[in-house]
């Protein structure tokens, strides 16, 4: 930097660099949203250069601050900040090929492919939900392991949001939860522009904003100008003398600041055009002509704004270090979390469940949560207000409460698209694992948030009880039909459907070990068969998706029946009559459709042998995918329509779902 370069006009130059080079990959893109980049670069700029600890060259070190760009549309502030400062994941090459198949700037941030995105954003509100999971994970943490002259978790959760993020319904369900829980290491910078694709704001969200947050229980401040630094500065200053509420900072801003049809929203998205673009940056000041354009000064002011990275890394490490000594236990446990590891024996602890009574999968389930929580600490979830009926509580720990973050209950309230997203926020904050239960209908209330956990690789467990027709009397409403279908439907996600106690053991061993993807389990409300497993197949093989679990007489099958969760019962129910009538039926267990189509060709034929064509699937939800796996000249007994209110024994019964329709469904197949 000249010796005539202020501080004023290095940051103005530095600025303008974020927005130029923005509008430059827009532009050669020939897509994207240059008006968040443009209108939000001065607050960006405050936070990443004074505020905000990370180190560019360990992406993943476990004490640094988030940053959320909630408003995922404008990806290319986001891409320009990280290139600026340092980071190797995104160089000029990758700016100049946004939005590439293949570069690691895509359109909207994705976490699992750009080192120093932190999750991914472009589905509006997700980011802002996901930043509170993140600031539960973070209170939890340092709740738990800080102690008062050694802290060894004590960052920030920042984010930028937008008017579109603070419309959708998932942002209020999280900014509600964050404020009944006083999460004071939040910090949102609102990007308040007025501005949306259709026109003003003024045309669908004329409600008080700061109203409603303070409603929540957060602190809200105004900066009136958006390119007043100094207001800026003072605002996140104030904001972290708060730590008992989180805080929004409205933004006041002019989308597509520079461009000749800025303040509107022809400056929200798609490429301006080669002249709008040589007019912004007459208008900044900027040579027209230069394009990709980073003055060697900016870089060494970005660069050396972020130095102190590693310097902060280094002195946290000797923090953890000396916390360690002081506290082996604590500091063996913390690093191992940090480390986003778990304990190697903790599978010792899954419950055998031999002689086990008759119950429903969910009760299973809550004894196999409380076996293995102990053993794994790093096990924290709940339930959208259904634990009693989930069993998702950890009885041994008490609830996740302001003043009390170090429960491992936690209460998500009836929110359960937040639930979705804090869990993924949680599960990428790193070295947690959280579990979230509801019932299974109301996963499509959580939809957007599973998928995205897919997406970016978080390892979600979803507890969804009440699986099927089995609900009973609550009636069709509450009655999953097409739910499994539609989980089944989304990739990187498993789906475990188990038939008993001891899959339900193996379905967690499968969740907990699934360290980057997540996986549903889904449990029925009714009590299921008690399976021999002395007589038939252990469930050792659930992790292969599908096994036989009960062979046909003389080991050479004319029929082969295919069930999951509480009808596996059925299936072998209604094998001992066909087996007595002469028809030698095989009983393939498949809990999930997801692993068994990974398994070798060799593995699957040997379960499905293409030789016997006569197949029944039998399960109680809609029948579509079924074909893939009973073939042409088999058949499904399936619910293609919804439910019945009624109790669950007759809703079955009048549905098919009886040993008799079984049998004589198979025996049309031979």
């Amino acid at each position: 930097m000249t010796a005539a370069m202020t501080q004023q006009t290095i940051e103005q130059l530095s600025i303008n660099t974020i927005r130029t080079l923005s509008l430059d990959a827009i532009q050669k893109a020939n897509s994207g949203h240059p008006g968040l980049p443009l209108g939000a670069a001065p607050m960006a700029y405050v936070l990443w250069t004074k505020f905000l600890w990370h180190n560019p060259k360990n992406p993943k070190w476990f004490n640094r601050d988030r940053f959320i760009l909630s408003g995922g549309h404008g990806s290319m502030l986001l891409y320009s900040l990280l290139h600026l400062t340092g980071y190797d994941s995104v160089s000029i090459e990758d700016i100049k090929n946004f939005r590439q198949f293949g570069s690691a700037t895509p359109g909207h941030p994705e976490n699992h492919l750009t080192a120093g995105v932190e999750v991914t954003t472009g589905p509006l509100g997700q980011g802002f939900a996901n930043g509170v999971g993140m600031a539960i994970a973070s209170a939890h943490l340092a709740a738990t392991f800080n102690r008062e002259d050694c802290p060894v978790v004590d960052n920030y959760i920042y984010a930028i949001c937008s008017d579109g993020d603070l419309m959708e319904g998932v942002s209020y369900e999280a900014a509600s939860i964050a404020g009944h829980l006083g999460l004071g290491n939040i910090i949102y910078l609102y990007d308040d522009n007025n501005i949306t694709i259709e026109g003003s704001t003024e045309l669908a969200f004329t409600e008080d904003v700061t109203g409603r947050f303070e409603a929540c229980g957060w602190h809200v401040l105004t900066v009136e100008d958006g390119n007043d630094l100094e207001a800026i500065e003072a605002a996140i200053l104030e904001a972290q003398e708060v730590d008992d509420k989180p805080s929004l900072i409205r933004v006041k801003t002019v989308i597509g600041f520079g461009m000749p049809k800025q303040g509107t929203n022809k400056a929200h998205s798609d490429a301006p055009g080669e002249d709008a673009v040589r007019e912004t940056k007459r208008n900044l000041g900027w040579d027209e002509e230069a394009h990709f354009y980073v003055p060697d000064e900016v870089y060494e002011h970005f660069r050396a704004a972020v130095a102190s990275g590693a310097e902060l890394e280094a002195e946290w490490s000797e923090r953890v270090d000396a916390y360690a000594e002081r506290f082996p236990a604590e500091g063996a446990i913390f690093k191992q979390i940090a480390a986003g590891e778990i304990p190697a024996d903790w599978e010792s602890t899954l419950p055998s469940f031999e002689g086990c009574e008759a119950k429903a999968t969910r009760a299973y389930s809550g004894e196999v949560i409380n076996a293995i929580a102990e053993k794994l600490p790093q096990l924290i979830g709940g339930s959208a207000d259904l634990a009693p009926s989930n069993n998702t509580s950890i009885k041994s720990s008490t609830s996740l409460e302001a003043g009390n973050y170090q429960g491992r209950i936690l209460h998500f309230g009836i929110r359960e698209h937040a639930m979705g997203s804090l869990m993924n926020g949680m599960a990428l904050y790193g070295g947690l694992i959280p579990f979230g239960g509801t019932f299974m209908t109301f996963s499509d209330y959580m939809r957007p948030a599973i998928r995205l956990a897919a997406l970016s690789n978080a390892q979600c467990i979803y507890v969804f009880t009440h699986d099927s027709i089995g609900l009973g009397e609550d009636g069709p409403t509450h009655q999953s039909v097409e739910h499994i279908a539609a989980l089944r439907a989304i990739p990187n996600l498993a789906v475990i459907r188990p038939a008993d106690a001891f899959e339900t053991r193996e379905a967690w061993r499968i969740a907990i070990n699934r360290r980057h993807a997540p996986t549903v389990i889904a449990y029925s409300r009714q009590k299921v068969a008690l399976i021999d497993r002395s007589k038939y197949a252990s469930a050792d093989a659930t992790s292969k998706g599908a096994y036989v679990l009960a062979e046909a007489s003389g080991g050479a099958p004319k029929l082969i029946i295919i069930a999951t969760g509480s009808e596996v019962g059925l299936a072998m129910e209604a094998r001992e009559q066909l087996e007595a009538e002469g028809t030698p039926t095989r009983v393939v267990s498949m809990p999930c459709w997801e692993l068994f189509d990974v398994q070798s060709a060799e593995y699957r034929e040997s379960v499905l042998p293409k030789s016997v064509k006569a197949r029944l699937a039998v399960e109680a939800g809609v029948s579509l995918g079924w074909a893939k796996y009973v073939g042409d000249e088999g058949d499904v007994l399936a619910v293609d329509r919804f439910g019945s209110s009624a109790p669950a024994d007759v809703v079955f019964r009048e549905y098919g779902f009886t040993v008799e329709n079984v049998v004589a469904m198979a025996k049309s197949l031979v």
